[in-house]
C-alpha cells in the first residue's frame, strides 16, 4: 500500500524544483494531448508558444494579458502569506472595472490630465469596497471569507450586465449592451505601436516591487507571514488576527479593482458586459507558480499569460478549440499542486500485515 509521510525538513530550492518539474510535466502532457488530435507535437507547440512571441504585436499582446495576472497576483500572494483567501478576486476587478468606467463616463468630455489618475482611483476604491464586504463578514459573523468572496463575483457580473444594459448603456449605441467609447484623456497610453499593451505594465512591474518590500522590509509583511504560518503566535505576539484580514482583503480589493479598471480603460476601451476571461481567478495559479512570493508573480504572470495566447494560436493556426487555453492552465494547476504535496511529503510503499 502508498503511504504519504511527512518530510522532516525541506529547502527553499525544493519549491522551485516542483515548479520547474511542473511546467517540464505540463509541456509533456501537453505534447500528448496534441500527438492524440493527430499533430505534430513539436511543430505545434512552436507554432503556438514560440511564433506569438517573435514579433512586436505578439509581446504587446503577451503584456497586454499579463497586466491584470500579475496585478492581482501580487494581491493575492499577500493575502494568502497571511492565511486569508480571498477567491473573489473576480467579482473585485469587475467592479473596479465597473466603477471606474463610471467615472470615466461622468468625466467624459473633460480632457484634463487629472482624468486619468481620478478614473484608475476610483476603479481601485471600487475594488476596495467589494473586498469589504467578505472582510466586514469575516471579522463580525467569523463568515467564510472563501465563500463569500466567491459569491460575490456572480453578484459582480450581474451588476455589470444590469448597469450596462441600462443606466450606462450609449444612447447612440442602436440598444446594444454596451457604454460609449471612453475619451482620450480617460484611456492609457500605449506602449507599442502594434498590440494593447499599455503602460499599465508598469504599474503592474511597481507593484511587484512594493510588495516584494512589503515581505523583506515592512513590519507588517513579517506580522502578516506569522498571522497566516501560525495564529496562536501571532496572537501571542500581540498582532491582531482581524487587522490581519482587513488589510489582506482591502490590499486584495484595491489591486483587484485597479486591475480591472486598467483593463477597460486599456485594453477594452468601453464597458461591456464581460471585461475578464477570467483573469482573477487564473491569477490565483500565478500566485501559487510564484510560491507565493511577489517579485516572481512577474515571470509567473508572463508564463500564464502566454498560456492565453497559445490557447488563441492553437484556434486560429490549428482549428483547436479556444477551451485549449483552460486546458493548459488546468494542467499546470494540477502539476502544481502534486509537485507541492510532494516537497511536504515523500510516497512510501509498505505491506499491511
Amino acid at each position: 500500500m502508498i503511504r504519504f509521510e511527512a518530510r522532516a525538513e525541506t529547502h527553499w530550492f525544493h519549491e522551485w524544483i516542483a515548479v520547474i518539474a511542473a511546467l517540464v510535466l505540463t509541456a509533456l502532457t501537453a505534447a500528448l494531448v496534441l500527438m492524440a488530435l493527430g499533430f505534430d507535437p513539436a511543430n505545434s507547440l512552436h507554432r503556438i508558444v514560440v511564433r506569438p512571441l517573435a514579433s512586436t504585436y505578439g509581446v504587446s499582446e503577451l503584456i497586454a494579458k499579463a497586466t491584470p495576472l500579475i496585478t492581482i497576483g501580487v494581491a493575492l500572494s499577500l493575502g494568502f502569506r497571511a492565511g486569508v483567501w480571498n477567491i473573489g478576486a473576480e467579482g473585485q476587478l469587475v467592479v473596479g472595472g465597473l466603477t471606474g468606467g463610471a467615472v470615466a463616463l461622468a468625466l467624459y468630455g473633460v480632457d484634463w490630465f487629472w482624468v486619468l489618475p481620478v478614473v484608475l482611483v476610483g476603479g481601485a476604491l471600487g475594488g476596495m469596497a467589494w473586498a469589504a464586504i467578505p472582510a466586514f463578514l469575516k471579522v463580525r459573523f467569523n463568515a467564510n471569507e472563501i465563500l463569500v468572496s466567491l459569491m460575490l463575483t456572480y453578484v459582480a457580473l450581474l451588476l455589470l450586465s444590469v448597469m450596462v444594459h441600462g443606466p450606462l448603456r450609449d444612447p447612440d449605441g442602436f440598444n446594444f449592451p454596451e457604454s460609449r467609447l471612453f475619451h482620450d484623456a480617460a484611456t492609457l497610453p500605449k506602449l507599442f505601436d502594434a498590440g494593447r499593451g499599455h503602460i499599465g505594465f508598469i504599474f503592474a512591474l511597481v507593484f511587484a516591487g512594493l510588495g516584494t518590500w512589503m515581505v523583506k522590509r515592512w513590519h507588517l509583511g513579517f506580522e502578516m507571514k506569522v498571522s497566516g504560518l501560525s495564529p496562536r503566535a501571532a496572537q501571542f505576539a500581540g498582532y491582531s488576527r482581524n487587522q490581519t484580514i482587513w488589510i489582506s482583503l482591502l490590499i486584495g480589493g484595491a489591486l483587484s479593482g485597479f486591475a480591472g479598471v486598467v483593463e477597460v480603460t486599456g485594453n477594452i476601451g468601453q464597458l461591456v458586459p464581460n471585461i475578464s476571461p477570467s483573469y482573477g481567478f487564473t491569477a490565483i495559479i500565478v500566485a501559487f507558480l510564484a510560491r507565493l512570493h511577489p517579485l516572481a508573480v512577474v515571470p509567473a504572470g508572463l508564463l500564464v499569460a502566454l498560456s492565453y495566447l497559445a490557447g488563441e494560436a492553437a484556434q486560429l493556426s490549428l482549428g483547436i478549440p479556444g477551451a485549449m487555453t483552460q486546458v493548459f492552465q488546468g494542467l499546470l494547476l494540477f502539476f502544481l499542486l502534486g509537485t507541492s504535496m510532494l516537497v511536504n511529503y515523500r510516497i512510501r510503499l509498505w505491506r499491511s500485515v
